[in-house]
């Protein structure tokens, strides 16, 4: 239809971005007070929201898979139902079972069909090859304004109503997703692609590809740091004698240098090598966790910290989605970011696990951060020699849409 531009799918896009991922930023604010609630331990809600994030991950490919043969919008639809119904059940758990199930396992599904690859695919199917970078820099945006906008909204429900109405409250908004699906019915014009590769095809070019590997394993890293920081930041600022209010500020200043960040390393994307960028991002981060682990916790540097890694946040999602457009081309674009999203939900799983274990077992977070910063030097090294050039049925695809 005409309606469905290139301009009304990224605004819808955008908006579901907003929604989902900014929305998905609350866990951090609701670690506190659910375990002084209901008497259950760090571990415990880390557990839920770690099974989360590997289910949003491991589950990605599929709902990602079904978009490219069924339709994104209809997925997308899908997810937001599930989304929302699972944050609304979410409000009366009771126990840490019930928590897996709502929090873990249907929050988990309707992100995965309302994330990143999905919505960023959709999107980049619209825009020529030019604008890609750009248009995936904005796109990416949107989580991080969901999350300026949503986080401090979390913690004015939580401080006034009590965690359980503010969760309702996010499910409400999480519904919103299902009517904005509709523009993202895929354009007509990747059809043809079709005839040249089928999906196995596809999934077996990708595994034998080197640099998709390497691209995967540095996308671990990603999701450790990044959902680590994202839950476990307000907890390790209240332990350091911090007010609540710091951890939910901070979330938000991280929140809004990354619309800057997200937007500028995905315009440099369309003028230098997105793996040399890649290598770049993950070198300031570990440089920046280093600066704030060996310096007293203050607002002040609180807040320094927070602008910086803001600027490096979601900066690999339009250059890790980037990459895999311009190697393998764009007709199983969602599936194939799909699986590298897995390993970044992978390493979620892990670092916002392994933050709350290791503060249960040492009461402090002290190993988790030095991790986090190895890490980071590891997926600096392992982007550098990735292959970026079209591999030749990906160019052919290219000529052909």
């Amino acid at each position: 239809m005409q309606w469905r531009t290139p301009a009304v799918a990224l605004v819808c896009g955008t908006i579901i971005l907003f929604v989902s991922f900014g929305g998905r930023n609350i866990f951090g604010l609701l670690l506190d007070p659910m375990t002084a609630d209901l008497g259950w331990t760090a571990e415990d809600f880390s557990f839920a929201v770690a099974l989360q994030a590997l289910l949003w991950g491991l589950t990605t490919p599929i709902t990602a898979s079904l978009a490219d043969r069924f339709g994104t919008a209809r997925m997308v639809a899908a997810g937001g139902v599930l989304y929302a119904g699972g944050l609304a059940l979410m409000s009366q758990v009771s126990t840490p079972m019930e928590m897996n199930v709502t929090s873990g396992l249907m929050v988990g599904l309707g992100l995965s069909a309302t994330g990143f690859p999905i919505i960023l695919a959709a999107v980049t199917k619209r825009v020529d090859q030019k604008r890609r970078s750009l248009f995936l820099g904005i796109g990416s945006a949107a989580g991080s304004s969901g999350q300026l906008a949503l986080v401090p909204l979390g913690q004015f429900f939580i401080d006034g109503y009590g965690w359980a109405i503010a969760v309702l409250a996010f499910s409400c908004i999480a519904a919103i997703i299902v009517p904005l699906a509709a523009p993202l019915a895929d354009p007509r014009r990747a059809a043809p692609a079709a005839a040249l590769q089928k999906m196995g095809e596809a999934l077996r070019e990708a595994a034998t590809h080197r640099g998709f590997l390497l691209l995967s394993a540095g996308y671990f890293v990603c999701g450790f740091q990044i959902l680590f920081l994202g839950t476990h930041l307000p907890k390790f600022l209240v332990e350091a004698g911090q007010d609540p209010w710091l951890g939910a500020t901070a979330l938000s200043v991280i929140g809004l240098f990354n619309i800057l960040g997200t937007l500028g390393w995905g315009a440099l994307g369309g003028h230098l090598r997105m793996k040399y960028l890649l290598s770049a991002i993950y070198l300031l981060r570990s440089a920046a966790l280093i600066a704030f682990i060996m310096l007293p916790v203050t607002p002040a540097g609180t807040y320094v910290f927070s602008a910086v890694i803001g600027l490096l946040w979601l900066a690999t999602v339009p250059l890790t989605s980037g990459l895999v457009a311009q190697i393998f081309g764009l007709r199983f674009m969602a599936t194939l970011t799909g699986i590298v999203f897995f390993s970044h939900q992978l390493g979620s799983f892990f670092g916002v696990w392994l933050g709350g274990r290791l503060f249960v077992d040492t009461g402090s977070y002290d190993a988790i951060w030095w991790i986090a910063v190895a890490l980071g030097l590891v997926a600096a090294l392992l982007h550098y020699p990735i292959d970026d050039r079209p591999v030749e049925r990906a160019a052919a695809r290219e000529t052909a849409a």
